[in-house]
C-alpha cells in the first residue's frame, strides 16, 4: 500500500486562552497559517501543504481521547496515499475487524489497536519553492556559487514538509503488528522499547515511532516534528525560539537511528515539539538494526544552549 507519509497532526485544545498561545506558537515555530477561529481553531501546514490541525478538545468531529490521555492530545494522525485506488484498499483492510466512517471530502477515519485515532486520505502535498542548500566540502565540488554566503541572520526559515510522530503505547508489539499490516516497515528497533516505521510510500527513516510505556500513565503523543532544510536551519531557528522565551526540552543534537539532527522544546500540545534535519533514507534493502534504549544510543553528540558570547565579554 502507498502510504506516502504524515498528511496532518490533529489536536484537540482546551480554551480560548489556550488556543491563542497554541496558534501563536506554531507561528513562531514557522508554518503558515490556512485559517484561524479563535473558538474552532485553525489549519497551519508547511511548504508542501502538510501541517497541524488544531480544533477545540469537545468538538463533537474529533475522536475519542487515547487511553489515560489528557488535554491537550493528540487526537488523531492523518496519513496521506499516493490514489484513490490505496484508499479503497485500506478501506477494505480496516473494514474486515473495525468500524470504518468515510467524511465528506473521502478520508477514511478509524481507532488503530493502540487507541489511537488514524486517517487516511489522498495526499494533497504539493511542489513548493526554497532556497537550495548547498555545502561547501574539501575535496568536493562547491556547494554554493561563489560569494554566496551560508548565513543570514535575517532568514526566515520554514518547516518543510511533517516529518514524524511518536506515541507512547502499552503494547508496542500489538501496535506495530496493526502498522505492518498497512504496508509499514521497520527500520530500526530499540529492544524491549519499540519500533521506527516508516510507510511504503516514502524512503524517511521513520514517520512513527512507538515507545512501549514503562508508566501506566504515560500514554498518548511523545513528541513529533516537521523536516527543516539543514543542521544550520535546525541550530538557527531553535536559537530564535529559545531567544522568544521557549523551553529547550532536549538538544540540540544528533541522534543515532535515524541520523537526524534535532532540537526538542517545550509545547502547548501535551507533547514536546521537534526541530529536524538530514534523516537517512532507506530502501528494501536495508537491514533493521536493534540496540538498547539510553543516552548512548539516542545521540551521537548533545549540547546545551547558552548565551551568545564573544571574546573579551
Amino acid at each position: 500500500m502507498n502510504i506516502v507519509g504524515l498528511e496532518f497532526l490533529v489536536f484537540g485544545i482546551d480554551g480560548i486562552d489556550d488556543m491563542a498561545g497554541a496558534r501563536q506558537y506554531l507561528l513562531d515555530y514557522g508554518l503558515d497559517e490556512v485559517d484561524y477561529d479563535p473558538v474552532r481553531g485553525g489549519i497551519f501546514t508547511a511548504l508542501d501543504g502538510t501541517g497541524l490541525i488544531m480544533r477545540a478538545a469537545d468538538d463533537p468531529s474529533l475522536p475519542p481521547l487515547p487511553p489515560k490521555a489528557a488535554t491537550p492530545s493528540l487526537r488523531e494522525t492523518v496519513y496521506g496515499v499516493d490514489n484513490a485506488d490505496t484508499l479503497a484498499s485500506i478501506k477494505a483492510n480496516l473494514e474486515a475487524d473495525r468500524e470504518v466512517s468515510v467524511d465528506a471530502d473521502g478520508t477514511l477515519h478509524c481507532i488503530d489497536d493502540a487507541g489511537f485515532g488514524v486517517a487516511f486520505m489522498v495526499t494533497r502535498r504539493h511542489k513548493y519553492e526554497a532556497r537550495y542548500l548547498g555545502f561547501n566540502v574539501p575535496g568536493q565540488p562547491p556547494g554554493r556559487p561563489l560569494n554566496d554566503c551560508a548565513v543570514d541572520p535575517d532568514a526566515v526559515i520554514k518547516p518543510r514538509t511533517l516529518s514524524h510522530v511518536v506515541y507512547f503505547v502499552e503494547d508496542a508489539q500489538k501496535a506495530e503488528a496493526f502498522y505492518a499490516r498497512l504496508g509499514f516497515i521497520v527500520t530500526d528497533r530499540f529492544n524491549h522499547l519499540g519500533p521506527f516505521m516508516r510507510p511504503a510510500g516514502t524512503q524517511d527513516h521513520h514517520t512513527l515511532f512507538m515507545i512501549e510505556s514503562q508508566n501506566d500513565h504515560m500514554i498518548g503523543c511523545n513528541h513529533f516534528t516537521f523536516h527543516l532544510g539543514s543542521a544550520s536551519e535546525v541550530l538557527q531557528h531553535g536559537w530564535n525560539f529559545v531567544r522568544k522565551g521557549y523551553k529547550s526540552f532536549w538538544g540540540p543534537g544528533r541522534h543515532i537511528l535515524g541520523s537526524n539532527y534535532f532540537w526538542y522544546f517545550n509545547s502547548p500540545f501535551g507533547a514536546t515539539i521537534e526541530f529536524d534535519a538530514d534523516m537517512d533514507l532507506h530502501d528494501d534493502n536495508w537491514t533493521p538494526r536493534a540496540c538498547d534504549p539510553g543516552s548512548d544510543n539516542s545521540q551521537i553528540f548533545l549540547f546545551d544552549a547558552r548565551g551568545k558570547w564573544a571574546p573579551g565579554e
